[in-house]
């Protein structure tokens, strides 16, 4: 409290130049508050009237369709909640198989793999490396980007196809060990 008072009086004696920005008036306007009694359900409507009148929270017209659909933040979610899902099913099945009466170990698995032909085996392998790839890669950008950099446009714009090849080529490389 002491400290405040000195802090505002070495203000209140300080260099001229400090408030003469302010001009009095400006300082000391005040404005009147008048307050009117209302019922409970008069006030209840009037917040009825006024959510009516607010836009749908987020607004999606200010948005550029070509941003949001294809918004990298809502891939990442979406990649990673398929990688997820698909191990919780895979494990899932792991789990119940004895059960069922299924062969999910290893080597019935390696064996039945191992009869597709060559572009099965890819496609299957580039469907579960390029979102991991995406998403690890796109986790990286995030962390970047909660570093307070690549805000800029143009390195947005590289970012993001820097963020496609690298996937790609990710999720080949996984596939196909090019």
């Amino acid at each position: 409290m002491i400290a405040q008072r000195v802090g505002v009086t070495a203000l209140r004696r300080g260099p001229a130049g400090l408030f003469a920005q302010l001009p009095r008036a400006a300082a000391l306007q005040t404005r009147p508050v008048t307050t009117s009694k209302i019922s409970q359900e008069d006030g209840h409507q009037i917040l009825v009237n006024q959510r009516l009148q607010r836009p749908v929270s987020p607004n999606l017209g200010i948005y550029k369709i070509e941003q949001t659909w294809l918004g990298h933040s809502a891939w990442t979610r979406i990649t990673g909640c398929t990688l997820s899902g698909a191990a919780y099913l895979y494990f899932t099945a792991y789990l119940g198989a004895p059960l069922l009466g299924w062969h999910l170990e290893t080597a019935s698995l390696v064996s039945s793999f191992a009869a597709l032909p060559f572009a099965v085996k890819g496609g299957i392998k580039f469907m579960l490396g390029f979102p991991f790839a995406y998403h690890f890669i796109n986790g990286l950008r995030h962390l970047w980007f909660d570093l307070g950099k690549g805000f800029a446009k143009p390195s947005i714009k590289k970012g993001e196809m820097a963020l496609w090849t690298s996937s790609i080529l990710g999720g080949l490389f996984l596939a196909f060990g090019l």
